[in-house]
């Protein structure tokens, strides 16, 4: 597979991380932060960028595993579950300030989005900067990351799964009254019929591409909304 970002390196506290970056053919774009699934920053999330940089968006995908990546479901659980919150908040904030600084960035706020693991990250990221102005949850999920709601600034779009086991319905519900009840601008889908990782076509038991479609179109007109 060929990739047309690059990978590059940014400050995360008094530490190097690392991320890869698509930027548009036309050099210019707004900028988003793209978070992985449980299996860390892989070819999917690195297409998913490239993506996001033919529709004109300047894309950054940290890696918060630091190299380490999977394929394997128990291994993602033990490296998603052994994420260093403090740590990850730290790549989350540099990330930002880096793509914030990048060349090819138009404009002083930025979107993040995120799949499973990913999703409840690009929430919690959103609730630490104010510069972040526009968040899709895809299905997000990680049982030691909280959200504190009052940083958030950010319009927040959710794109959940019906059969989704891991962020059920009821779940999903709640989390948007949560974000209503803290007055907040929410914006909830559950797309009927479909798994977690819906979105993910390198996963060909869960992957859905006529829902996948329609969720890729509502992340790219939400997201043209609020950074445009």
């Amino acid at each position: 597979m060929t990739f047309a970002g690059e990978q590059v390196s940014f400050a995360s506290g008094d530490e190097t991380a690392s991320a890869y970056v698509s930027v548009p053919a036309s050099g210019r774009g707004p900028g988003v932060v793209v978070l992985p699934e449980w299996w860390g920053l892989v070819d999917h999330i690195r297409e998913v960028c490239d993506r996001l940089a033919r529709e004109g968006f300047v894309a950054f995908a940290p890696d918060l595993y630091r190299g380490e990546s999977t394929t394997d479901p128990d291994a993602a659980s033990r490296l998603m579950m052994d994420l260093e919150i403090p740590r990850a908040a730290a790549d989350l904030d540099g990330a930002i300030a880096a793509l914030l600084g990048h060349e090819a960035v138009e404009g002083s706020r930025v979107g993040v989005i995120g799949f499973c693991m990913g999703g409840q990250l690009a929430l919690f990221a959103a609730t630490r900067n104010e510069r972040v102005r526009a968040v899709v949850d895809f299905y997000g999920v990680h049982p030691n990351v909280s959200l504190d709601l009052r940083g958030l600034q950010a319009s927040v779009m959710g794109i959940f799964a019906e059969n989704d086991t891991f962020v059920p319905p009821d779940v999903v519900r709640q989390l948007e009254a949560d974000l209503v009840a803290a007055g907040k601008s929410a914006d909830f889908t559950i797309l009927p019929g479909v798994d977690h990782a819906f979105m993910n076509d390198t996963r060909p038991d869960v992957f859905d591409a006529e829902a996948s479609s329609r969720a890729w179109a509502m992340m790219l007109a939400f997201l043209r909304r609020e950074l445009g």
